[in-house]
């Protein structure tokens, strides 16, 4: 770990260097706002959830529950650091400040291939849902989406906090609606949620076992992951050493009970168990009342996807911006990535991410919900090892928000993740390993060669009270 960088050479960095800055513009509310348009409950709610319900069954809920307890742990660790390191990098900043850089670079990468790779998925999903009012080729419409997500990441943070608002409560009330027609509707007890039923192959009942809910645990962690938007936003939030902490942890809380109360009424609700594992949440809420209930959900939901593209493009131009400033590739495009707008946005960076993300929702992207899950949970993984060095050194000395239970609390999520993490499909490894290690020969055959020059992490001088 000697190949880390401390908050004096970051700083030392940032004054000869003297890179662009995000302007502070959000409080607690706008990035809370901000963060959860991230989670998209909704979305997660009618696209990922179902495929959960098709493996898990009536373990659905519980799988989930357990996936938000992690998270708290998780959010922890996220909390103190990105109050620690309040960098646009969000992962990668911190865990190169405390880690190592080679440890650093490695969750950039893997931040990167979630966040690159989630919106254009969910962004195909638009077409389903706006299927009650036209019929829409996926690939067509899921770029459009893309494209005015990249329009919309262009303009102030403060706008688009108040624009994704707007479509996150749009998202809450359709969540709402599902969990009050589940519940109304119940066919069996509060017993079934933990009763380990899954429709079978061959038309009866199987039992789903430890093993399965262990493995599902990947794609729960996913259900949640939005609420680490906060850290790539501590660049812009007013007095980040207190808000960032605010925001991580009321996002998770929030995120969770709008997710896990409808999967539970839905749970509940389904006429059986062989319509449960179907997880066609529409045909279920149109039964549950009418067609013109399940077309305004159907709609909320399509809104939830376009405000999710929004902020994912959001998200991920500011941690290519960050990479840039910190000068992790070649001068003329470190140059041209780390350029703001006239709206203090990182404009080219903007680009970069959005446009390639509508290409992408013409390539087959069947496995990649698999990889996703993989990388979010190394990504965890490396911050919660971060966290085990968060309190040496100067940074003991530095004003942050702390965790309780430190380290047990980060010790415990690393041997967890560990596990969760042998319990994966082979393939989704192998592809999630394959990119690391090409990651790696970039870092050992361009960056550490060059260590003086580049993969400089920027600490931003918090001036702050």
């Amino acid at each position: 770990m000697t190949d880390t960088l401390t908050p004096v050479e970051g700083a030392a960095v940032e004054a000869s260097d003297g890179p662009q800055k995000l302007k502070r513009s959000i409080g607690v509310v706008g990035g809370t706002l901000l963060t959860l348009s991230c989670v998209t409950p909704a979305s997660t709610l009618f696209v990922v959830v179902p495929d959960l319900f098709g493996s898990l069954g009536t373990a659905t809920a519980l799988t989930i529950a357990i996936g938000s307890l992690l998270c708290i742990a998780v959010a922890f660790c996220y909390s103190e650091l990105g109050t620690l390191i309040p960098s646009a990098g969000g992962e990668y900043a911190m865990v190169s400040t405390l880690a190592g850089r080679l440890a650093g670079w490695l969750v950039f990468v893997l931040s990167l291939l979630v966040v690159m790779v989630v919106p254009p998925v969910i962004a195909m999903g638009t077409a389903d849902y706006l299927a009650p009012i036209v019929h829409l080729d996926p690939a067509m419409t899921g770029a459009g989406v893309m494209l005015l997500a990249t329009l919309a990441g262009l303009l102030d943070l403060r706008a688009n906090a108040w624009i994704t608002g707007v479509f996150l409560v749009l998202e809450v009330i359709a969540a709402a609606v599902v969990a009050v027609l589940g519940f109304a509707h119940a066919e069996r007890g509060p017993g079934s949620l933990v009763s380990m039923e899954v429709a079978g192959a061959d038309g009866g009942t199987d039992t789903v076992t430890a093993l399965l809910i262990v493995s599902g645990l990947a794609i729960a962690l996913f259900v949640t992951q939005g609420f680490s938007t906060a850290v790539y936003l501590s660049e812009e939030l007013e007095n980040p050493r207190r808000n960032v902490a605010r925001t991580v942890l009321a996002t998770l809380a929030i995120s969770a009970v709008i997710i896990l109360v409808p999967v539970i009424a839905i749970t509940l609700g389904a006429s059986d168990i062989e319509a449960l594992t179907a997880g066609d949440l529409s045909t279920m809420v149109t039964a549950w009342s009418n067609s013109a209930v399940g077309t305004f959900v159907s709609l909320c939901v399509a809104l939830a996807i376009i405000n999710a593209g929004i902020v994912m493009v959001i998200q991920n131009s500011r941690v290519l911006f960050a990479s840039a400033r910190d000068k992790a590739w070649p001068t003329p495009v470190n140059n041209v990535l780390a350029k703001l707008g006239r709206f203090g946005s990182p404009w080219v960076a903007t680009l970069a991410v959005g446009v390639p993300g509508a290409a992408l929702c013409f390539v087959n992207l069947d496995t990649l919900y698999g990889v996703t899950g993989v990388s979010v949970t190394g990504m965890y993984l490396l911050v919660a090892v971060a966290a085990l060095f968060a309190r040496r050194g100067t940074h003991r000395h530095t004003r942050a928000w702390r965790m309780p239970l430190w380290p047990a609390m980060p010790v415990l999520l690393i041997v967890v993740l560990v596990y969760i993490l042998s319990q994966q499909e082979t393939s989704y490894l192998l592809w999630t390993g394959g990119i690391t290690g090409v990651a790696t020969l970039y870092w050992a055959l361009y960056l550490r060669p060059r260590r003086e020059t580049r993969w400089l992490v920027t600490i931003p001088v918090d001036e702050t009270p």
